[in-house]
């Protein structure tokens, strides 16, 4: 029997009206209907400890969906600071809304225990990435941006890589500053929009900042800022590796696909081939946690099937021919 029309209005109404409120502890707007992020309870830059490299000092607490704790997890490989920084990888407790630990850690079960006894606002939420003070027993950084300067100025055996070139603070600092607005938070601009003209904006930024990341690997690559892999490298990763497991499908960020940015597509295969990077992703992770966590978005809370990274990363961006 058909559904009556009244019926359908109506629990669309009542739908929208939930949905708005479920969004509201999701992902902060603005007046205009713009996605904000909320700053993070210890977002202050920490000094660099003069006993950083003691070993089981500090611990780098990290979850595998997080694109977030991705950029501080890549840093940590890719300067080779596995004997000087611990790091310890959380899980999603979906039902608690809270990431917890595999293993009590500190006499802490779930995350939010070590925000707490860090003296975090009642109201703040407990995420990752997180930089934890055996010795202070406190969280010290939660700011991704902040973490990965600091990591970078981690102590690091001979030889590792200097992500941050004085040489190159300008056009970093450039490219950091136009993926934080357009692309790392872009993409949430678009799933967590609340209206068509939200969603307009965010889209557009999104794909604008590519086509102009695209252009400059295209003419001087192959990283960002020309022959040396960088944090500008560094923070457009997470986003882009996740691109068709979950943004596209999940937040509309579907305009074009990625292979339609050969240069990107390129520059994406070349930064998974680093040792250690490989092991920093896992798509079923990020499918599972995204569409099985974010239930405005999935109220089914089914999980698709989606690309192996391996089709992602190797090989021709274009289709084969017919």
């Amino acid at each position: 029997m058909p559904v009556p029309p009244l019926v359908v209005s109506s629990v669309r109404r009542f739908w929208h009206c939930q949905w708005r409120q479920l969004m509201g502890g999701l992902g902060p707007a603005d007046a205009g209907g713009n996605y904000r992020r909320p700053t993070g309870a210890f977002a202050a830059a920490p000094e660099l400890p003069e006993d950083a490299a003691e070993p089981g000092r500090h611990v780098l607490i990290v979850g595998r969906s997080c694109p977030w704790a991705h950029r501080t997890w890549l840093v940590w490989s890719l300067r080779q600071l596995q004997t000087s920084l611990e790091r310890l990888v959380v899980e999603p407790d979906p039902e608690r809304g809270r990431w917890r630990f595999v293993e009590p850690f500190e006499g802490a079960r779930a995350l939010i225990e070590l925000y707490r006894r860090s003296g975090s606002p009642a109201g703040a939420r407990a995420t990752v990435p997180a930089l934890y003070d055996r010795r202070q027993r406190r969280l010290v950084a939660n700011e991704s941006a902040v973490l990965i300067d600091l990591l970078n100025r981690w102590p690091a055996p001979e030889g590792a890589s200097d992500l941050a070139p004085a040489d190159l603070s300008e056009p970093i600092a450039r490219w950091r500053e136009l993926f934080q607005n357009a692309v790392n938070d872009g993409v949430y601009r678009c799933g967590f929009a609340r209206h068509q003209a939200a969603y307009d904006r965010a889209e557009a930024a999104l794909f604008a900042a590519l086509e102009l990341a695209e252009a400059e690997l295209a003419a001087r690559g192959p990283w960002l800022c020309g022959e040396r892999l960088t944090l500008a490298d560094v923070v457009l990763f997470p986003t882009l590796i996740r691109l068709e497991s979950v943004y596209a499908p999940l937040f509309g960020c579907s305009r074009r696909p990625l292979w339609q940015f050969p240069a990107l597509w390129a520059w994406r295969g070349r930064l998974f081939a680093i040792p250690g990077v490989a092991e920093s992703c896992d798509a079923p992770a990020w499918r599972r946690d995204y569409f099985g966590a974010l239930f405005p978005l999935q109220p089914s809370g089914i999980v698709p099937a989606g690309p192996e990274l391996a089709t992602l990363v190797n090989g021709s961006p274009t289709p084969a021919p017919p």
